[in-house]
Order: C-alpha cells, then structure tokens, then sequence
C-alpha cells in the first residue's frame, strides 16, 4: 500500500510539474507579445492602462473611441448625454459604403473615463483633436449631432480645418441656446436649471421622460419603438452625473458666434423642424446665416433624435454629402 501511495504520489509531482513549467512558457510567450504589441502602437496610445481603443489625453483623462473601415475619413461627435453608440446607424451604413468611421465618447459619457475638469467645449474640443492627431486624420468630414455639433464648431475655432475637408451639423445647438438680450429667440434659463435639476435629482426616471421629447414620441402619430427609447435611456445612465451636470452649461451657453464664422470648408446644417429640445429657428436657421455658403436641409415635423427616426434619410444625405 505505501509502495502504491508513493508511486501515486510521484507520478502526480511529475504531471505538476510539466504544467508548470508550460504554464510558465505560455505566459512568458504572452508577456513577450504583449510587450511586442506596445512597441508598436503610437506612443499616445501605449500608456499603461491603455487599449487600442482608448487614447489618454493631456490632463489624463481616457477617451474612448471606435474606428471601423477604410476609405475618406468621417468622424462624428455625439449629443447629451449619450455616447457614440448613437452613431451607430450612420457609421454602419458609411462603412459598408467606402469610408472610414470614427466616433468617441466624450469625457464622462459612456465608456470614456468620468473626468472632473474639462467638461466644457474648450475640453471637448480638444478631445476630439487629441482622437483626430492620435489616428493621424486627414481630410475629415467632421459630423457633430446637438452637442457635438457644438463640438465640431469649437474644434474648428481652436484646431483651424488642417485636417478637415467638410463639416455637418445635425440639430445641433449653434450659435446659441440661452435667451438674452442679443438672443431673444432663446430659451429661457428656467430650462436649463430645469435639467440640472433633472440630473441632479431622479436622473433614470429623467432620462425616460427625456427621451419621449428627445424622439418626438410625445406627438400624435408618432412612430418611435421602445427599444429606441430603452436605449436613450441605457446610454444616459452611462454618463457620469458630475459630466452630465456640467455639460448643460457647456451645450447651452456657449455662444458659437466667432467659431461658426471660422468656417472654411463646405458645410451641410440638417435639422429636424419640430425639434423640441434644440428649436430650429434658434439653431439650425441662424447658423446656416453665419457659415459661409453652408448648405441647408430641414425635414418637416422631425424630431431631435433624427438619426434615429430618420436614419435613412439621413445617411442618405450624408453620403451625398461626403461624396459632392
């Protein structure tokens, strides 16, 4: 019985110790690729922490983005407070078509890290510039949906178009959304406190109630589904509260009157005409007047969310667009 343990015994130190030592060839093989890989990626992109998706910008913060395709260039800034995942129809559709995608979170949207400074469009837009110069991007098409329209704008006043070749603006939230004096038209700050309110209290029940409006499914008639609305609302809940927060400030203060009149390079403005959340008459129209031989689109009784709602035809212009 002894002899039967020891041999047991022996032949079980043997197997454990071939696994072992083919444990630790594998993972001297895996740290060598791993090694071997970093080498090779962008310098911007290799910092510890770091994935191929993931870029780390000069204050830290990571900023995630997703890159599909090859061809012309197209890069598309999101709304408040989603992520690039709202891009998704539109940079399907443009991949399958010849070009090249490329979309991010914002900072504190989505899957981009919940930094605490830089939540303004001097930060936004230098996000989208460190994506652009990181990817070595040339000869873009900027595309920017409310907020990132913004974006676009403020990238184009501090990042000149050395790397643009045309620009779009779909419903978004140029020049201006604040009422004032030099802007009547605008919306009273009551609406904007009434957001920050929102975020700041029941921020999921919000984000629900938000996105009837966001899609128009508050009109008679409306066809929006809910899994439309279900993922306005997955998305929201993705953004950190402090980023959301302080985004309202940033989409709906900024005065885009200087950055719009920089424009140098063919621009598409599309705007839905029964947007509820950026009103056309404020936004879209008085853009299209400041951009120099800006093309206009307005689709009548279209929401907000009409990349959505309007997937087709939307990608329908914008591949006309592109292409022109």
């Amino acid at each position: 019985m002894e002899h039967s343990l020891g041999g047991s015994a022996s032949r079980r130190d043997v197997l454990l110790g071939a696994l072992a030592a083919t444990a630790a060839v594998g993972l001297s093989r895996v740290g060598t690729a791993q090694a071997e890989t970093k080498q090779n990626l962008p310098s911007s992109l290799s910092s510890k922490g770091s994935t191929m998706s993931t870029i780390t910008t000069k204050d830290g913060a990571q900023i995630y983005y997703k890159d599909w395709g090859t061809g012309p260039v197209v890069t598309f800034s999101h709304g408040w407070p989603l992520n690039s995942d709202a891009w998704d129809g539109q940079m399907l559709f443009l991949a399958q078509n010849g070009f090249r995608v490329v979309a991010h979170d914002r900072r504190g949207h989505g899957r981009s890290s919940q930094a605490s400074s830089g939540n303004d469009m001097n930060g936004y837009a230098d996000d989208l510039a460190a994506v652009i110069e990181a990817l070595d991007i040339k000869d873009a098409t900027l595309v920017g949906h409310s907020t990132g329209g913004g974006e676009v704008a403020r990238y184009i006043r501090r990042h000149g178009t050395g790397r643009v070749a045309k620009a779009v603006l779909i419903a978004a939230v140029p020049p201006i959304m604040l009422k004032s004096e030099a802007n009547p038209e605008g919306l009273p700050m009551e609406v904007f406190d009434g957001i920050r309110a929102g975020v700041a209290g029941d921020r999921s029940q919000y984000y629900k109630d938000l996105a009837l409006a966001f899609y128009g499914a508050n009109r008679p008639g409306a066809k929006v589904s809910q899994g439309t609305l279900d993922q306005f609302w997955l998305w929201s809940m993705q953004a950190g509260a402090k980023n959301a927060y302080e985004s309202v400030k940033a989409f709906s203060e900024t005065d885009f009157t200087e950055d719009l009149k920089k424009f140098d390079v063919p621009t598409l403005v599309l705007h839905g005409e029964d947007d509820q959340i950026v009103p056309v008459k404020d936004s879209a129209r008085k853009s299209a007047k400041l951009i120099k031989g800006a093309r206009e689109i307005y689709y009548p009784g279209a929401p907000h969310g009409i990349t959505a709602t309007h997937q087709d035809q939307v990608n329908a212009e914008l591949l006309a667009f592109i292409r022109s």
